[in-house]
């Protein structure tokens, strides 16, 4: 009899105890998890370079090239494409004439494009390969002869191509029909950059954003037909707000919402952002009227990568000079990413960074600054803002970003939207930060996972051009190069390039393994 009232009180202590636990706040279980990985041997004493396409889910496309015109050996490129699984479902090999050398990419939903150019002259060549089966096309023909080639988009059956040519600005138009050439009017002149290149698929419209590097740094959007004629100028005068970049998003047949950053005395540094409407037929004046600056001090989450002393000080200075009557200058240059559009309205998305130089050091001890070597970009943060159809901001959000140093100036910062959440992601020296947003609400502060290899005896003892992608879903892509050595020997580390599929979940207690999965039977061959 006390044995069974032993039991039954133990039972109570029991669903009291889970009863308890169930009224305890829960902390959030997302977080990044790796589910498959694949190693390709790389070897560094050979010309070779990999390229990886994500294709949503549909799966990726990777790119292996061997052979540089500087070796003076033919380019050749292994294609191969994959399920998301990492399953192969084709390959295909090209070789290409020694006397092109690669210039750029762009692929669409069909196709992924590649720019050739012969070395020192105007003669290029594209090549078309279908994403569905592996099949090759080349186009040849000739373009501009010193042309420095900074833009490549393609619309149809029409590359676009843009570039400075002697400094001024040119965007060409070529056609996979019959291999012509149409200059795009209006754009050869003295002191303009090229912003940016937006199609327009739906209105079948090419815009050129362009700014004047004269006096009031005008912005223009250039808006041409598919058959290349000049539709339409839009003019920005820029002698109160100059506007640096901008980038266009349809939300109708007929609107479409312009977004970028602005600075305040025509120089290359952000004093914020704006937004407005542009509407088909509309003036110049009338975009311009209901054209939002937004400073960066109006955002609730800009300064957030800062520290919240430092936050505070940089505030009160910048309210100070407002109460002055003065303007507080931000020195911020933006990485402007392309809209997102949402139910809503669109995502801006763009990364704060600056170049950083390294002075030599002189027998003295002291630094000589006529021999500053450039190291590359240092991003400090990215900031992310929610826009309703109208060009109305409904929130903003900040992701602080770390110790990431890029030769290149590349967009670091991946985003992936998932029901009414987001997840911010970014990858430096083998491993993924990620921040988890909820409109201006974090739900999950930054957190780094490292990324891990095939056998727990080894260890990555070192990792270069790490690079992420959204990918599809929950999903991300991490690809890069690593070297990987056993962890209880001293054998030579081996070279290889990685490319791990990464999954953010909410409940993970299914992954029982915390190992990554190795498929065997269908790695990539080389």
């Amino acid at each position: 009899m006390q044995s069974q009232i032993s039991y039954v009180m133990n039972r109570i202590y029991y669903i009291l105890y889970l009863l308890i636990l169930s009224l305890l706040p829960y902390p959030t279980r997302a977080q990044l998890a790796q589910s498959l990985r694949v190693e390709i041997p790389s070897d560094p004493d050979e010309s070779e370079s990999f390229g990886v396409t994500p294709l949503g889910d549909k799966g990726l496309l990777m790119t292996i090239q061997k052979g540089t015109f500087y070796d003076r050996t033919p380019n050749q490129f292994n294609f191969q494409k994959y399920d998301v699984n990492f399953k192969l479902l084709w390959r295909k090999e090209f070789k290409q004439d020694i006397k092109f050398k690669p210039v750029l990419t762009y692929d669409t939903d069909q196709y992924v494009y590649h720019l050739f150019r012969e070395y020192d002259t105007g003669r290029f060549q594209f090549l078309r390969l279908h994403l569905d089966d592996g099949a090759i096309e080349t186009f040849e023909g000739d373009l501009l002869d010193q042309f420095d080639v900074k833009l490549f988009k393609v619309m149809g059956s029409q590359a676009y191509v843009g570039g400075y040519h002697h400094t001024r600005p040119v965007v060409m138009a070529f056609s996979f029909f019959d291999n012509s050439t149409k200059v795009l009017p209006g754009l050869y002149v003295n002191r303009m950059e090229i912003s940016s290149l937006e199609l327009d698929e739906a209105r079948q419209e090419v815009n050129v954003l362009v700014h004047s590097l004269r006096r009031h740094c005008k912005f223009s959007i250039r808006t041409y037909n598919y058959d290349s004629k000049l539709l339409r100028t839009l003019d920005f005068d820029g002698a109160k707000n100059s506007l640096i970049s901008g980038k266009l998003l349809p939300i109708n047949e007929h609107e479409s919402l312009l977004v970028g950053n602005y600075s305040t005395d025509c120089t290359p540094y952000s004093q914020g952002i704006y937004v407005t409407r542009i509407r088909q037929g509309e003036s110049a004046e009338e975009a311009v009227n209901t054209i939002q600056y937004i400073e960066f001090s109006q955002l609730q989450n800009f300064f957030n990568y800062l520290k919240p002393h430092r936050q505070q000080k940089l505030l009160a200075r910048a309210q100070k000079k407002k109460e002055e009557g003065k303007d507080y200058k931000f020195h911020y240059r933006l990485l402007v990413h392309d809209l997102q559009p949402t139910t809503d309205g669109l995502t801006l998305v763009a990364e704060v960074y600056y170049p950083q130089y390294r002075g030599a050091m002189t027998a003295y001890g002291g630094y000589l600054r006529g021999a500053d070597r450039y190291d590359g970009f240092r991003y400090t943060h990215a900031f992310i803002c929610g826009f309703d159809k109208q060009g109305k901001l409904l929130w903003d959000n900040c992701f602080p970003i770390k110790e990431l140093l890029s030769s290149d100036l590349t967009e670091m910062v991946q985003v992936s939207h998932q029901g009414n959440r987001t997840v911010l992601a970014y990858p430096n020296d083998g491993e993924i930060t990620t921040e988890v947003i909820q409109g201006s609400k974090v739900l999950k502060e930054t957190e780094k996972f490292k990324l891990k290899t095939n056998s727990e005896n080894e260890k990555v003892t070192f990792s270069a051009q790490d690079n992420l992608m959204a990918w599809y879903g929950q999903h991300f892509l991490a690809c890069g190069f690593q070297k990987i050595a056993p962890s209880k020997s001293y054998a030579s580390p081996r070279e290889v390039f990685y490319l791990n599929k990464l999954t953010f979940s909410d409940d993970l207690s299914s992954s029982k393994s915390t190992g990554a999965t190795t498929r065997k039977n269908d790695e990539p061959a080389r």
